[in-house]
């Protein structure tokens, strides 16, 4: 076994940084792996992201419709009526109950109860929002629906 003073670290796994346009012996010398003259050889020069040499670059060819409302767009998380069978009879369900029994992966913005499938118990649900069936289906099983 390696004693502590004797330990090394493995041959090539600790190279030296590559300096160019350090003379012709280094391998990088002169042009420093530029090669001669043009734009990317020039100090500050090369081309912005996106250009394509003059063609029309690919972000102005694409087809643009519609709007995305990408900085205030809400995330809310959608819930059938039907997961929440897997509750106890009167139990009450929150999104933290529904993100520590896995129904949802993450709370988002908000969770939505949506009216797919059957209801068979009796449960008060708190949520952000509901649907029209969903609340009828809850009340209709003897439970409350409650907008957080």
């Amino acid at each position: 076994m390696a004693q502590l003073h004797d330990l090394r670290p493995n041959p090539g796994a600790r190279t030296k940084p590559t300096r160019k346009g350090q003379g012709i012996g280094s391998g990088l010398g002169k042009t420093a792996g530029r090669g001669h003259k043009g734009q990317k050889a020039r100090s500050g020069g090369g081309v912005r992201p996106g250009f394509e040499g003059g063609q029309m670059p690919l972000q102005r060819r694409v087809p643009k419709r519609g709007f995305t409302n990408a900085r205030f767009k809400k995330e809310i998380v959608a819930v059938n009526i039907e997961a929440l069978n897997r509750f106890e009879d009167g139990a009450v369900v929150t999104p933290e109950t529904l993100l520590s029994e896995r129904i949802i992966k993450k709370l988002g913005d908000g969770v939505k109860i949506l009216g797919d499938g059957q209801l068979e118990k009796a449960l008060t649900v708190r949520a952000h929002a509901f649907s029209k069936s969903a609340v009828e289906k809850i009340e209709a099983a003897g439970g409350k629906a409650e907008v957080i």
